[in-house]
């Protein structure tokens, strides 16, 4: 019985569509998500012991992060820049925790810092060098010179995760391109949702903020300053609110437009973010 044209045609076509190879940018992405999914919980606490045991998944994705071509990632969108460096961040923060755990805690840091902290690496931010882009690069230039200088998107704050408690939560899943803005206000939202991070009370008039409001508010005053200070705040602070608030229950919106409250910063915690 001879085989039917038509069918042999599909068997080879569909032959060439399975030998076409993945792209680099989706595997090393799906692998990234992997090692995410397997040591990130719910609360973005994650289990660093777990994936020192098995980094082959992150070692793949910052393997790619390592060698893709500058003149590539020149040719993408913004957006997908954006994420890009976000998850470069978050990635190699959890190699340099793996590269150094458990944490061995410095004598005089420990006056200052929890024993279990990042804070108890030496240079991890200023000194520790990776390749990213075929170049040295550190977690300091990543966020200062590349992410906070090159793109206007305060919101990058609520998605950097520098390994300790007081940071916004990981997500157990790649920042990407396509999503960005939605991941950016879930992420908002999330950070907002914690009494350790945010918190109002209306009997003192206070407005209990994160630490990073104060660290990088400067940085929301492009995007959303209002055309005149909101209350009693000053600019920056009018800035800050007028972006978070959408993100804040909808019961205590009103209260924060009027602005007419005190602002104070809450502690921030160095814990290391481990399960």
């Amino acid at each position: 019985m001879k085989t039917p044209i038509l069918l042999i045609w599909m068997i080879a076509l569909n032959t060439v569509v399975s030998a076409q190879p993945v792209s680099p940018i989706s595997s090393a992405t799906d692998a990234y998500a992997q090692a995410l999914n397997a040591v990130v919980n719910d609360w973005g606490m994650v289990d660093y012991r777990a994936l020192k045991s098995n980094p082959q998944a992150l070692n793949t994705y910052l393997d790619y992060a390592a060698t893709l071509p500058q003149s590539a990632f020149d040719q993408w969108p913004e957006t997908d820049q954006i994420a890009f460096w976000i998850n470069v961040y978050n990635s190699l923060t959890l190699k340099a925790i793996i590269d150094h755990y458990p944490i061995k805690p410095s004598f005089f840091r420990s006056f200052t810092y929890p024993q279990n902290s990042i804070r108890q690496i030496s240079g991890v931010w200023k000194k520790l060098k990776f390749t990213v882009l075929n170049r040295p690069i550190t977690l300091k230039h990543i966020e200062h010179k590349i992410l906070r200088a090159q793109f206007n998107e305060p919101r990058i704050h609520m998605a950097l995760v520098c390994a300790a408690k007081g940071c916004p939560p990981l997500r157990n899943e790649p920042y990407s391109g396509a999503t960005l803005s939605d991941q950016f206000n879930d992420q908002t939202a999330r950070f907002l949702n914690s009494r350790d991070k945010f918190k109002i009370d209306r009997k003192e008039n206070i407005v209990y903020l994160s630490p990073i409001f104060k660290w990088y508010g400067k940085d929301f005053v492009k995007t959303y300053a209002p055309a005149e200070n909101t209350g009693k705040l000053n600019k920056t602070l009018s800035a800050v609110f007028n972006g978070i608030t959408p993100h804040v229950d909808g019961l205590f919106r009103p209260y924060l437009y009027r602005g007419n409250f005190k602002v104070k910063y809450l502690k921030y915690d160095w814990s290391l973010n481990e399960q």
